[in-house]
């Protein structure tokens, strides 16, 4: 009897584990949009990160357009780039104060170290205004925020 409430318990726990971790992240639910399609055309736009900004800090692009951002890291420090609603940007940036180390793997997040080049291929499906902006504690405070305006 005992052996059977475990296994109950066990593949309870299993059974849930996934829609806890999908709530937490909020896997597929983008704010600003959602990940690029590799098959098809996108413009492309190239993002200085640097202490402590970006280079460029403001974008417009069009509803529907996909961008692919090359990222590069010319600065001295670690930086990243988390493209979202300011008020998650922000709900984020108290958890990087917490856990300053945590890594992103999330399509529209990247971290770079120094001298460091990535991609993030994006599609904005939706209108309105988006930011960029670097939640590692103080860069964010210090000015590292960019603007994308969906039109």
């Amino acid at each position: 009897m005992k052996t059977t409430i475990k296994l109950t318990l066990a593949l309870a726990a299993l059974s849930t584990a996934p829609a806890f971790a999908h709530d937490k992240h909020g896997h597929g639910n983008y704010s600003a949009g959602e990940p690029g399609d590799p098959k098809k055309p996108a413009r492309t736009i190239e993002i200085l990160m640097n202490e402590m900004d970006y280079t460029p800090a403001k974008i417009e692009v069009k509803r529907g357009e996909q961008i692919r951002f090359v990222l590069r890291n010319v600065g001295k420090e670690d930086h990243e780039f988390l493209l979202a609603t300011t008020k998650e940007n922000l709900a984020h940036a108290d958890q990087m104060k917490k856990h300053p180390h945590m890594e992103h793997d999330e399509p529209n997040a990247a971290r770079l170290a120094p001298k460091k080049t990535t991609e993030i291929l994006w599609k904005f499906s939706k209108r309105g205004t988006f930011e960029y902006s670097c939640l590692i504690p103080d860069h964010r405070e210090y000015g590292m925020v960019g603007q994308v305006t969906v039109k």
